[in-house]
């Protein structure tokens, strides 16, 4: 089994970094609708993943919260 860290953003479980069989990347697996666009990308350090994870959580926060145009 490959090790893994859990990714929250704001208190939400938004899916999981998995070191991948090349002990310097992280695969991320995405468990939230918000940040699905992110699932399955590869990047080598952890703090990097997390912040793009945690930019488009908010991203996509901010862009349900608009009202609809008509």
């Amino acid at each position: 089994m490959f090790d893994s860290k859990i990714i929250e953003v704001d208190g939400v479980f938004v899916g999981a970094a998995i070191i991948t069989g090349i002990a310097t990347s992280l695969r991320f697996y995405a468990a939230h609708d918000s940040v699905r666009s992110l699932h399955n990308v590869i990047l080598p350090d952890l703090a990097v993943l997390r912040a793009h994870v945690t930019r488009a959580f908010r991203l996509k926060g901010q862009q349900d919260r608009r009202p609809a145009r008509v």
